[in-house]
């Protein structure tokens, strides 16, 4: 049951002064659904990691522990805790008094864990082992998670492949979920018929129902687009949607956020035209195309 008047979720994400990523886009994507994003960055960058170099990282662990406490003190409700680009081992600590805090005050808030790590089977500028090694356990605070088909074989300590079959990361799945979480999601799964087609896989413990939901293939690499299919899966969530109708939500916009932005000539790395496809995210569900798999 939602507390507040409008969901409050706290983003706890990195914030990048340029480049259509993380906290720029986490937070117009949950304000356009009509949830309020509290942000507690994690990290201030000139530009995010992706197609950019000698880019400006301030960690802001010491600054993330006073907010913490802060909030705390002043014992602010949230709908959910929803945590992305992370800088250190030390900041998943962090999060965890936060969302242990919530709990012992009778809350039952959603958590959702995007597992930033990297892409294409390559670990993103600051990620270290260690902190791959510790988003193993870290992950077991989480209601949801939503890693990429790098992040889930990285969780997995198993090697990355472009080339994986469906009934492999369905096996994958289970095993994430396995490890704590109630409901994975994993994207960026190759279609096996078709090269022109990718996916979208989930698993709900509860109901221990398997979940695909598929879309065209566009031949390009947006850095932010993970973070805006994750915060309309929050977002929709939040508003009581259900978990097929959530991965739907998710798929389309970002869909149509790619499509709004492919052939034009403005470098991939700046990110996709959010501004362009955030009214869409008022309208209902246009076309329900997931799958219940066996």
């Amino acid at each position: 049951m939602i507390r507040n008047p409008v969901p409050r979720v706290a983003a706890i994400h990195d914030l990048s002064g340029f480049g259509r990523a993380s906290l720029t886009v986490v937070i117009p994507v949950l304000s356009a659904m009509e949830v309020q994003a509290c942000p507690m960055p994690t990290a201030v960058l000139s530009t995010h990691t992706t197609g950019f170099s000698d880019y400006c990282f301030n960690d802001l662990t010491p600054f993330m522990k006073d907010c913490v406490s802060h909030w705390i003190n002043l014992g602010i409700d949230f709908d959910a805790v929803y945590s992305g680009f992370l800088g250190s081992s030390e900041q998943m600590n962090i999060v965890s008094e936060l969302i242990d805090s919530l709990l012992e005050r009778d809350g039952s808030p959603l958590v959702v864990i995007d597992p930033v790590m990297g892409d294409d089977g390559k670990t993103y500028g600051p990620i270290t082992d260690d902190m791959v090694l510790r988003m193993r356990s870290f992950i077991s605070r989480a209601d949801v998670i939503t890693p990429n088909l790098t992040e889930a074989a990285f969780l997995l300590n198993e090697p990355y492949s472009d080339s994986i079959d469906e009934e492999t990361v369905k096996e994958w799945l289970l095993r994430l979920a396995d490890m704590g979480p109630g409901v994975v999601i994993v994207t960026s799964v190759p279609y096996e018929s078709s090269d022109k087609r990718t996916s979208v896989l989930a698993y709900d413990k509860g109901s221990e129902k398997l979940w695909k939901v598929s879309c065209d293939y566009i031949p390009a690499h947006y850095p932010g687009t993970g973070d805006a299919f994750a915060s309309v899966v929050v977002g929709s969530l939040l508003k009581g949607d259900s978990l097929p109708i959530a991965l739907d939500r998710a798929v389309q916009f970002t869909t149509l956020a790619i499509r709004a932005s492919f052939g034009r000539e403005n470098p991939e790395r700046e990110g996709v035209f959010l501004e362009r496809v955030l009214d869409s995210l008022k309208g209902p569900v246009v076309m329900s195309s997931y799958e219940l798999l066996e």
